[in-house]
């Protein structure tokens, strides 16, 4: 695996992992807790470990995450698999914050009520990210006008992700402080338990305790789909596995699943799977 570490200036450093073998591969760094650090999948997968592996995060192609906590360091623990890319930013939180001085208010984790706050942000890597993000990867020279390059590609990256938009002047990152996430899962475990008969997004946001709105953007960017579009995955999933399983019938997982004729869930199987109940049955007996 090629492993180009470059330090652009003191506390701003630049990793790119470029694994192109046939076996996963491995990253590890220390990284102090006052590092902001920014892992952008060009390609393929990777998996975070942390607390020595007890709690593993994939994230993949055309993804990136941001991990910020100053209350603990976070080291790079980081499986990269075959033939995956991923680029890595490191940059203090002061160094940072001077970059925005003037918009830092705008940044959650900029703000002063969040300054000791740890944050989470896994999204979609938006196209003009991306474009950036390759002109990096391409960038061979290792020459001081070479890291003039890759600075001025990086915050080009950091305006294109945290400025606000011209166009609707909105800002682009939806960033949750660790209170929200818990909030996020613990709804994600209340519809998974009651997939038979959720509540409303309206009830589920009074439970979690979240506005309508943080609810609906943050389940989002936490799981990567909406709230029943996540619902309705698990449960095809699990009306597969009930198949598989032999002892139920196509009504029985119907009625099990929650839904009020088999014919809707025929219909949601197939639109799924492309494929009917039956038809997936006699496939695989």
């Amino acid at each position: 695996m090629n492993i180009n570490e470059i330090s652009v200036e003191d506390n701003f450093i630049i990793i790119i992992s470029n694994n192109t073998s046939n076996k996963i591969e491995k990253l590890k760094k220390d990284v102090q807790s006052n590092f902001i650090q920014f892992h952008f999948v060009l390609a393929g997968k990777i998996d975070f470990l942390f607390n020595q592996g007890s709690y593993k995060l994939s994230l993949t192609s055309n993804r990136h995450l941001m991990l910020y906590n100053p209350n603990r360091e976070l080291p790079l623990d980081i499986d990269i698999y075959e033939e995956s890319v991923v680029i890595t930013l490191l940059i203090t939180i002061k160094k940072f914050h001077q970059l925005f001085s003037q918009d830092s208010e705008q940044i959650s984790f900029l703000s002063q009520d969040n300054i000791n706050q740890k944050f989470y942000n896994e999204k979609a890597t938006i196209k003009s990210v991306s474009n950036c993000l390759t002109q990096i990867l391409d960038s061979s020279l290792k020459s001081a006008q070479n890291k003039l390059f890759l600075k001025s590609k990086v915050y080009e990256i950091f305006s294109l992700i945290f400025m606000k938009s011209t166009d609707n002047n909105e800002q682009c990152p939806y960033i949750m402080s660790d209170d929200q996430v818990q909030r996020i899962k613990r709804a994600k475990e209340i519809i998974i338990t009651k997939y038979n008969n959720p509540p409303t997004l309206v009830e589920l946001s009074q439970e979690v305790k979240l506005s309508l709105r943080k609810l609906k953007e943050g389940f989002k960017e936490v799981y990567g789909k909406p709230v029943f579009q996540y619902l309705l995955d698990y449960k095809m999933d699990l009306a597969k596995k009930m198949l598989n399983d032999g002892s139920y019938n196509v009504n029985e997982v119907s009625f099990e699943l929650g839904y009020s004729t088999a014919s809707h869930f025929i219909s949601a199987f197939k639109k799924k799977y492309d494929i009917t109940p039956k038809q997936y049955l006699k496939n695989n007996y």
